[in-house]
């Protein structure tokens, strides 16, 4: 069995909320080392044959992936799934369900920013979105730091979009015993994502292993973007704790907002299981 060491298994592309096209990913991916790479669009799985061909063209091994936005005690979760039949017809449904509503939801946002002067919010976002299904807080992100509002997106969601802020709507995504679902009946494995952002008390965080399990989840992000070196540790102990293979990627969106460029994120620890090991059957190699 190949190992691979720099594998990035979660970014994003035009698909859904970042800046450049599956090609240019994979081509970014190869530049900066990646062995094994996962294209993971949010709620979304249309990119996935142009991401696959455009690793084999770049010599890459590829597997298929997605982020599933779910609601767990209140909070959004991200579940990756990796390794998935793109083709699956209920995933693509589930999948559909869940990207439902959000142009409602955007228009309560671009609602709220009037209300404090930002006029034509949503016009402005929708210059940004590549699918007009995901439209989503980044791109008003963007269409404000345009407009020379904020600075940039971190300031952005230091005074808007973020709950108790202007522009703050939540919605209700999948639930998570349905994103594992969709994603282990279609041959994939399911990861949770960037644990540590969700700022959950012990208990919570404990409920939501265990409940991801009890649902046939498989893998959590040890190593990822937004994660610390200490968080690289604790979740490494939880790995080990629930029996989760780990995972490892960039979650990068853009060469201009992300801080963490693809490949380039410390190895994973020697003492977990690769989630990538537990699909050695569904990574697609280039040709020799």
């Amino acid at each position: 069995m190949t190992t691979y060491l720099n594998a990035d298994l979660h970014c994003h592309s035009v698909v859904s909320d970042g800046t450049l096209t599956p090609e240019d990913l994979a081509a970014r991916a190869k530049a900066n080392g990646v062995e094994l790479w996962a294209l993971t669009d949010h709620d979304e799985i249309g990119g996935q044959h142009r991401a696959a061909a455009a690793a084999r063209a770049q010599g890459m091994a590829y597997l298929t992936g997605t982020e599933i936005s779910v609601t767990f005690a209140d909070t959004t979760v991200h579940i990756v799934g990796l390794g998935f039949d793109p083709d699956d017809a209920q995933l693509a449904q589930g999948l559909a369900a869940t990207r439902g509503g959000r142009a409602e939801r955007a228009m309560d946002m671009a609602e709220q920013l009037a209300q404090v002067g930002i006029p034509r919010a949503f016009e402005g976002a929708l210059k940004f979105v590549g699918n007009p299904d995901l439209i989503s807080r980044t791109h008003f992100a963007r269409y404000l730091v345009e407009t020379g509002v904020c600075r940039d997106t971190p300031e952005v969601f230091r005074r808007f979009l973020t709950e108790g802020k202007p522009g703050y709507v939540p919605h209700r995504w999948a639930a998570l015993g349905d994103a594992v679902r969709w994603i282990t009946q279609a041959g994939g494995v399911a990861v949770i994502a960037h644990p540590a952002r969700y700022k959950f008390s012990a208990n919570e965080e404990y409920a939501l292993f265990s409940e991801f399990k009890q649902h046939g989840g498989r893998g959590v992000e040890v190593v990822t973007g937004s994660h610390t070196a200490a968080e690289y540790v604790t979740y490494a102990d939880m790995a080990q704790e629930f029996g989760l293979a780990a995972s490892r990627g960039s979650d990068f969106h853009s060469p201009d907002e992300s801080h963490t460029d693809l490949g380039t994120l410390p190895l994973l620890p020697g003492k977990l299981t690769p989630v990538w090991d537990l699909l050695a059957h569904r990574i697609q190699r280039p040709a020799a």
